[in-house]
């Protein structure tokens, strides 16, 4: 498995290796990008008011908005341990904090550094994903700490810096803008944490029996990957956190093999 390069200029010129892990990835990445891109401009401006629509078409245009946008996080996840872009780590940080501010006009710099602590503590004191208690508890503590302070009011004004010129200078249906651009970030929060949090470091009945007091899903490739880019491997992302998300299922039967 090929681990990320430290940023240190003694090791550049970047591998091979490097070289094309880093074209895969913005490959991907760029599909991604693109596809949340082209799926924000038909829900919003090609589609007629959601409220004429039948409703599966609506639930199903939200679940692909919700989807697509858990892409990015996934994306500028990875950008927090440096695999987006292995072989240039300052383009890795540039394009992370772009896809997060996308995503939810996130600190990248603030994210990463509760992200790693998360990996040095997990499911323990300490770590700023964990929240004993409940689902719901555990959940609106989990968002309390991403979204307080200053960084709650950036991403209010820049969520109304883009709602009210939606609405009142481009005209769009309001119902459009809520379901297909608003709701799918609620329901991308909710998958992220079920899916990437949650399950994965709920405590199990018998305890914990790692040091990540981790633990992956046994879901199928494809369900795997519908539910979270295969984020409920999640033994396998903190054992080879350099890992980017779709080198996740190659990981998981490897360590099955050896489990």
């Amino acid at each position: 498995m090929t681990a990320c390069p430290p940023s240190d200029s003694r090791y550049s010129p970047p591998s091979v290796a490097f070289l094309r892990e880093s074209a895969l990835s913005i490959a991907i990445a760029l599909v991604i990008v693109l596809l949340w891109m082209l799926s924000a401009y038909a829900s919003l401006f090609v589609l007629p008011d959601a409220s004429t629509l039948p409703l599966a078409g609506v639930i199903g245009m939200m679940m692909v908005r919700a989807f697509l946008h858990t892409g990015l996080f996934i994306l500028s996840h990875d950008a927090m341990h440096g695999s987006l872009v292995p072989a240039y780590p300052k383009a890795n940080k540039w394009i992370g904090q772009f896809i997060l501010g996308l995503y939810s006009f996130l600190s990248f710099k603030r994210m990463q550094n509760k992200h790693h602590q998360h990996h040095r503590t997990p499911a323990q004191p300490g770590d700023p994903d964990f929240h004993p208690g409940s689902f719901w508890a555990w959940y609106f503590g989990f968002m309390r700490t991403y979204v307080k302070g200053d960084q709650g009011w950036i991403i209010f004004w820049g969520m109304s810096a883009l709602f009210y010129p939606l609405v009142f200078i481009f005209h769009l249906p309001v119902t459009n803008v809520v379901l297909f651009w608003l709701l799918p970030q609620g329901l991308s929060s909710w998958q992220l944490f079920y899916f990437g949090t949650y399950r994965p470091h709920r405590c199990p009945t018998n305890g914990h029996t790692n040091p990540h007091r981790a633990n992956s899903s046994k879901a199928s490739l494809f369900w795997s990957f519908l539910s979270c880019y295969h984020f409920d491997y999640h033994w396998e992302h903190h054992q080879y956190p350099h890992l980017p998300w779709y080198k996740l299922p190659s990981a998981r039967r490897q360590s099955g093999e050896r489990r």
